[in-house]
């Protein structure tokens, strides 16, 4: 779904769609700011109009007829007024990846080019066990990180140990 609010806003559409009790998640990272005088570090989303939401299309029509700045996200090429959808199980599984990490980097899809994209491998143990993805290719970077992606959505990365990597084919 998309936001249009304005990225300051008090009440942003996924706080609203949360009290009307619908699961939503949105990425959020770290910033750090200013307020009043005082630098605080706040959890902002990392694109203020990206929003998901798992409910029927029908009940979230009602919440979006009555809210203007509250739309469905659609795909260019898709047929007409056919919102997007993820799939449950792709969906749990971004979750699940983003918050079992403490320090997760977004990218938007036109971010990552080919030469980022290195080998296919699994994950053997720890939280994230039996997940796959691609390593995140760096020049000069020390640390391992994974890329888990929302296919022409977005694309999460989070650092690995070198002990819970196996290559696949």
């Amino acid at each position: 779904m998309r936001d249009l609010k304005r990225a300051n806003t008090k009440t942003p559409a996924y706080l609203e769609l949360q009290q009307a009790g619908f699961e939503v998640f949105t990425p959020m990272h770290w910033v750090i700011s200013e307020v009043r005088g005082r630098r605080v570090r706040r959890q902002i989303p990392f694109m203020h109009d990206l929003l998901f939401a798992h409910a029927r299309k029908s009940d979230l029509e009602t919440i979006v007829s009555r809210t203007p700045t509250l739309q469905f996200r659609y795909i260019k090429g898709k047929a007409f007024r056919d919102p997007l959808t993820v799939p449950v199980n792709d969906m749990n599984r971004f979750i699940y990846a983003v918050k079992s990490t403490a320090d997760p980097r977004y990218y938007s899809p036109d971010e990552i080019t080919p030469a980022m994209i290195g080998r296919k491998v699994r994950i053997i143990g720890g939280t994230l066990d039996s997940f796959e993805g691609y390593l995140l290719k760096v020049r000069g970077a020390r640390k391992k990180r994974l890329l888990i992606e929302l296919p022409a959505i977005l694309t999460v990365t989070f650092e690995v140990e070198p002990e819970f990597i196996e290559f696949v084919n």
